[in-house]
């Protein structure tokens, strides 16, 4: 029997916010201590707080059972499409140049731009070449490829992880061709583009220096007295691509733009300048000449999808191609769920809408781009070095799905959570409760992001877990959701630089693992400084002092 007209209720556990909130928050605490404390695996932690947040909603909040589980459902099916959707085919579009070897090729480019320099090289692959994987992928699959490739030029082992944990933390909130941003908006009932205009404006407070830093982690002074025009050109250019893509362009392309914008002035600058080189500090690079088809091969999955999402996003000459797209959405009620949870004033809710975008999607548009990348791959070997075809890209594709089978279940019950707990009133709960901090939630609400991600080893999960609650923190503090929400993404980023699953990838990339404590010892102060500082940007921000940050 389906019950109607429910409404949540922020005092449902005997007439108290303080106790109904604190009720509310008993499936994050749940999460977090299984997965922080007792390590247990992500997945498992997600269906045991699947489970204690049902529990919650149906006999704390009175939620009818029916409509608990549907709103579980609901929210899986948003985990598979479109965040797995998307998740998978960025994942195969990077798995297609480690299948053919072409990756190899791609290492070379690195190597010779940088002019025999690791420390220049460190910059293109741990900052920019990173950020471009993170646009694409995500995932944890950027910081591994990037720790191999900086081992394999010879940077030592603990400083290539640094570098690359460091360097690729403010791509994280435009990960996976921006989940997180979209994942946000859509359960902090926010608009997507105005969330990540916002995140395009404060993170280039941070990457214009980062390089510097990161130059600092790698030789101390003399590295960045030596290289510091290097560093200057590729985080100016890295904010300056956050700024262009994330309000001009597409969110969704900010770190792929960006990256690309980034090495690319970097390579320009080699043209004309080279760094004082000591003897210790130069690569082990292959004296093998490249031809320029090579190049062009080797980076076709990188430039090609730049061209699709442009053509997709910003194409309106004669057809209006973002339109047309778009007028393909499917948007219907969730059935059984659709028109039964209203709010105070008797109105439904509209977070029971569900959208069905199957072109309009980016995970349509990285599919495209992995069937034209396998197609070339299978017709262009250059010179029998590189046999492929295109039944073994579609091979591929299926082993990139298997591989992925756990991040897939945990992405689809981790969404469950968050509906559950949003639909049922938990997070509306907690927000108002928190709300009460006034002004001062501002300087809390990136650490929300900051823990969310340092514990679950994503910004997407983070998002999931705390949208809602952000946005109705900001409601009742009187502070802008969009800030609000993208100051979580953005502190999630930084909280990936100390997340133990983070850890655990950078350690075995560079092939010492038992590492991840000397990492976390050294890591751990920037994570810290980072989020303290983005706290003040976004108190300032809120109180009007740098209001041009936040986009309406």
């Amino acid at each position: 029997m389906i019950h109607a007209a429910y409404t949540p209720s922020t005092t449902a556990v005997g007439s108290s916010l303080a106790l109904t909130a604190l009720l509310g928050l008993l499936p994050l605490v749940v999460f977090f201590v299984l997965l922080g404390v007792f390590k247990v695996k992500t997945h498992v932690c997600a269906i045991i707080s699947l489970a204690a947040a049902l529990a919650a909603a149906i006999l704390a909040f009175g939620m009818p059972v029916d409509l608990a589980l549907l709103s579980a459902t609901q929210g899986a099916a948003f985990g598979l499409f479109p965040i797995v959707y998307i998740v998978i085919m960025a994942v195969w579009l990077y798995n297609l140049t480690e299948k053919t070897g072409r990756s190899e090729d791609v290492r070379r480019v690195f190597a010779a731009v940088g002019k025999g320099d690791m420390r220049v090289q460190a910059l293109l692959i741990g900052f920019c070449f990173c950020g471009l994987m993170e646009g694409l992928a995500g995932f944890g699959a950027p910081v591994a490829i990037s720790c191999a490739m900086l081992l394999a030029l010879g940077v030592p082992a603990i400083k290539a992880a640094l570098v690359t944990m460091v360097g690729n933390a403010l791509n994280v909130c435009f990960g996976a061709m921006a989940i997180p941003v979209t994942t946000a908006a859509k359960l902090g009932n926010s608009s997507a583009d105005a969330v990540g205009a916002t995140q395009g404006r404060i993170t280039p407070l941070f990457l214009c220096w980062i390089p510097v830093l990161l130059l600092g982690i790698l030789d101390g002074k003399r590295g960045m007295k030596q290289a510091w025009p290097a560093a200057l050109a590729a985080g100016v250019t890295m904010g300056l691509g956050h700024i262009l893509a994330a309000n001009f362009l597409s969110y969704e392309l900010t770190a792929v733009f960006a990256s690309l914008l980034s090495f690319a002035s970097v390579t320009l600058l080699l043209r004309a300048w080279r760094p004082r080189t000591p003897e210790e500090q130069l690569s082990e690079t292959s004296s093998e000449k490249l031809s320029g088809s090579r190049v062009a091969l080797g980076l076709l999955p990188y430039w090609l999808v730049v061209v699709i999402f442009a053509v997709a996003k910003l194409w309106t000459a004669g057809i209006d191609v973002p339109k047309a797209l778009e007028s393909t959405d499917v948007t219907f009620g969730w059935p059984g769920l659709d028109g039964q949870l209203v709010d105070a004033k008797g109105q439904a809710v509209k977070a029971t809408q569900f959208t069905f975008s199957w072109l309009s999607s980016p995970g349509t548009m990285l599919l495209l781009t992995g069937l034209i990348v396998a197609l070339v791959y299978g017709k262009s070997s250059s010179g029998g070095k590189y046999p492929f075809s295109f039944g073994k890209g579609m091979t591929t594709l299926w082993k990139t799905v298997v591989d992925l089978k756990l991040a897939i279940l945990t992405i689809a019950v981790v969404m469950a959570l968050a509906y559950v707990m949003n639909l049922s009133g938990q997070t509306v709960a907690i927000g108002t409760w928190l709300a009460a901090a006034g002004g001062a939630f501002a300087f809390l609400s990136p650490i929300l992001g900051w823990v969310g991600t340092a514990v679950t080893g994503s910004a997407t999960s983070a998002g999931a877990l705390f949208a809602n609650l952000q946005s109705t923190a900001g409601a009742k503090a009187g502070i802008s959701t969009q800030l609000l929400l993208a100051a979580n993404e953005i502190g999630g980023g930084i909280g990936k630089i100390v997340s133990p699953q983070n850890l655990a990838i950078a350690a075995t990339a560079i092939k010492e693992p038992g590492s991840e404590s000397t990492l976390l010892r050294k890591a751990a102060p920037y994570s810290i400084a980072f989020i303290a500082l983005l706290g003040m940007i976004v108190v300032l921000a809120s109180s009007g002092t740098l209001g041009f940050l936040i986009t309406n």
